[in-house]
């Protein structure tokens, strides 16, 4: 890096100091103490900020809690509005629901009010929704859909290779479970993406481990193949268990999603040596996912997957 920009990023850098170390605060915040939307984007990319909802941020560092989580919401939720879908689940403690890469490219919030008023907000994606009582309930005063209602709107709105993952970790927050999230799907019959609800609803797992693995468990269903268990336990050589991601026990077959961020660069070395350990000593095949094999245009999972199991003698 030459001394010029340098000098440019120090300076960036030391802007910092003018925003609230110990809370997350608006965009307007930041304007006010002379922060341009470039300097705030760059902050951002450096990983000095993080942008979690748009118009807010917060200095990374602060522990990621429920505390933060309504501070966040706090700022742009206005009274009377319910948060919805994506937001609904991440406020609710549910994991790695946001889509990747938010804090760089970050959605507007997905809130609702009753019948006869709408919210007007550049930060907010808003509308009119039929909610009934037991559809809500308050966290830290701002009101939120529940896991339930939330799990059945996502279903049913998200694009599927998104909402399985975002239901899969619903689930895990043990509110309610897969038959219960299938008996609802009746309840909105005739609403859109409702197909595509009573579809993904009997899919739903909690033991999944990422949004990632829950795409991944959708392309292995589709090929077809025997629905997998997902977080397949397996004695190490250390006497330690491991986990295949998805799979079938009874013929050792599975398939792992690596991510880029558990499974990058740093890890390969350590990836390796465990699929080799799983493949030489326990005679697992396992079929290695990365985004690109199961995301996209060029998406090639469903090959692979065929491939695998024909080697293994599960497909003919």
């Amino acid at each position: 890096m030459d001394s010029a920009r340098l000098r440019r990023e120090l300076d960036v850098m030391d802007q910092v100091r003018r925003l609230p170390p110990d809370r997350p605060f608006t965009s307007r915040l930041a304007r006010d103490e002379g922060l341009t939307y470039d300097v705030l984007k760059r902050l951002v990319q450096l990983g000095v900020l993080l942008h979690p909802l748009r118009g807010v941020y917060y200095v990374s560092g602060l522990p990621d809690s429920l505390d933060l989580r309504v501070a966040v919401l706090a700022l742009v939720v206005p009274r009377g509005a319910v948060v919805t879908d994506r937001v609904a689940a991440w406020l609710l403690g549910a994991d790695r629901v946001l889509p990747p890469g938010a804090h760089l490219e970050v959605p507007a919030v997905s809130m609702f009010c009753l019948p006869g008023s709408r919210l007007r907000s550049k930060l907010v994606e808003s509308g009119q929704r039929m909610l009934l009582r037991t559809d809500t309930e308050v966290i830290g005063g701002i009101r939120v859909t529940t896991p339930l209602r939330t799990a059945c709107d996502v279903g049913r709105l998200l694009h599927r290779d998104q909402a399985i993952g975002v239901m899969d970790a619903l689930a895990a927050l043990d509110r309610f479970d897969v038959p219960r999230l299938v008996a609802e799907v009746e309840r909105f019959k005739g609403f859109r993406g409702v197909r595509q609800l009573r579809y993904l609803a009997p899919l739903v797992d909690k033991r999944s481990g990422s949004p990632g693995e829950g795409t991944l468990r959708l392309r292995w269903i589709e090929v077809p193949l025997p629905r997998p268990e997902c977080q397949v336990e397996v004695c190490g050589p250390d006497g330690r268990s491991l986990f295949v991601d998805i799979g079938l026990p009874d013929r050792r077959f599975g398939a792992e999603y690596f991510g880029e961020e558990f499974h990058g660069d740093e890890h390969r070395e350590h990836d390796e040596a465990r699929l080799e350990w799983l493949r030489d000593s326990k005679d697992w095949t396992i079929t290695v996912a990365r985004k690109h094999n199961v995301y996209g245009a060029g998406q090639d999972i469903d090959g692979l997957l065929i491939a695998d199991a024909r080697a293994c003698g599960l497909l003919p």
